[in-house]
Parts: C-alpha cells; structure tokens; sequence
C-alpha cells in the first residue's frame, strides 16, 4: 500500500479559508455601503423638509369671483415638499387672479381656487332680506335665498320657494336706528345662470329673505297668503 506524502494533504488544506475571508470581507463592504446610503436618504429627506418657500395665504376672507390683490393676501414662508406647486407663489399677484371659490382667513391660497376672471362663472348680485339674518352671517358665510311671489290677489303671497340655494355673502349692511327697516341688504355672489331668475323675482315684486343653510338663528320665511308687512304698516 502506498501512503500518501502528509507535505501534500497539509499544502492544500488553507484554500477554503481564503474564500470564506473574502467572501465575508465583501458583505462587510456591502453592509457599510447600504447603511451609508441609508443615512444620505434620511439626510435628504429632513434637509428636504426643511426648505421653505413663499405662498400667499388670505388675509381675510376670500368669496368667489372677487379679485384678488396684495392688499388681500399676505406672503408666509412654509415647507411644502413636494406639494410646492399647488398654492399660489406672491409673482402671481397683478395677473388677473381671482378666487374661484370661497377661501378662509388664513388658509393658502390653493392654484386650483384661483385663476384669472373668465374662468369664473360666479357674479355679485345685492339684494334686501325681508327678514333680519342672524349676527353670524357674515362674509364667507353660505346662505340659501328664498323667494314668497306675489299671488293673485293683491297684498297676498304664494308659497315661497328656493331660488338660489348656494348664495355666498360677500357683504351685509344691517341698518341701526328707529327708523330703519327691517331686514338688510345683502351682497350676494351666485351663479351667473342665476342673475335672471333673481332679477326677475324683485321685479315681480317678491319677498326675498336669505336663510342660513347651517347653525342656529334661521329666520322664518313670510307665511304664505299673508299680508307684506311694508303694506300694513302704510295702511
């Protein structure tokens, strides 16, 4: 039997070592390239995150249609990420811009509720309540407008009904003293399909009264086949 020389099984021996070091010296590499990267994400996104820009908020209560000018708005500098696009940047002021949609004190300015005039289908009508609106309408404020047409015969009405049911105060003039009517003027913004139907109504001498669409304090509208107040108070 021939033995086989042990110089060779011992010179052979250290091979599989060596791979296995290498191997386990490349996953370190790789260990310290995936947490290194790890760290220039986060390092991104909180650096990212604190970078403001500047976008106009409203300075008081914006209603659909009106024009929007720097005495409207004020610049505030706030962190959008990757919303930056969406709300209105201060080089937009002087454009034409209006609010296309009632936008709160305080709130930005959001690019989808403004743009320029012929975009919006929104217009101004003033109109007198009959009946008082309660001291919360305010500016900004949603009310539906009710109209009590004439009937037949003379000092009497007929059931009243809605005529605009999304109107947006956009002013209320309450009249003070003992001499002053009952009811107030209201400036009201409404569809522009609307101004016909409204205007038609105050020629046709109907009562209009605008009635809160929500909270406390709605008015009550005139009974139908009542007597106008302003007739008996002549009489």
């Amino acid at each position: 039997m021939t033995a086989t020389p042990t110089g060779t099984a011992r010179a052979s021996s250290p091979a599989p070592r060596t791979t296995r070091r290498v191997w386990a010296d490349a996953r370190f590499v790789i260990g310290l390239v995936l947490v290194a990267a790890s760290i220039a994400g986060v390092w991104f996104v909180v650096g990212a995150a604190r970078q403001t820009v500047p976008v106009l908020a409203a300075s008081g209560t914006l209603v659909a249609g009106q024009a929007i000018t720097a005495a409207d708005v004020t610049v505030v500098e706030v962190a959008l990420g990757q919303a930056q696009g969406a709300y209105v940047a201060p080089e937009a002021i002087g454009e034409g811009l209006v609010a296309l949609r009632t936008i709160g004190r305080g709130e930005l300015l959001p690019a989808g509720a403004t743009g320029s005039a012929e975009r919006s289908d929104r217009t101004s009508v003033v109109v007198r309540s009959s009946v008082d609106v309660p001291a919360g309408v305010d500016r900004g404020a949603l009310v539906e407008l009710w109209e009590t047409p004439p009937a037949e015969e003379p000092g009497t009405f007929g059931a009243p009904r809605i005529l605009v049911a999304d109107a947006v105060v956009a002013r209320v003039t309450r009249e003070d003293g003992v001499m002053a009517s009952s009811g107030a003027a209201l400036e009201l913004v409404i569809d522009r399909a609307r101004v016909a139907d409204v205007l038609a109504a105050v020629a046709a001498g109907s009562v209009l009264s605008a009635v809160p669409t929500t909270g406390e304090g709605a008015a009550a509208l005139p009974e139908p086949g009542t007597t106008d107040p302003a007739e008996e108070e002549g009489e």
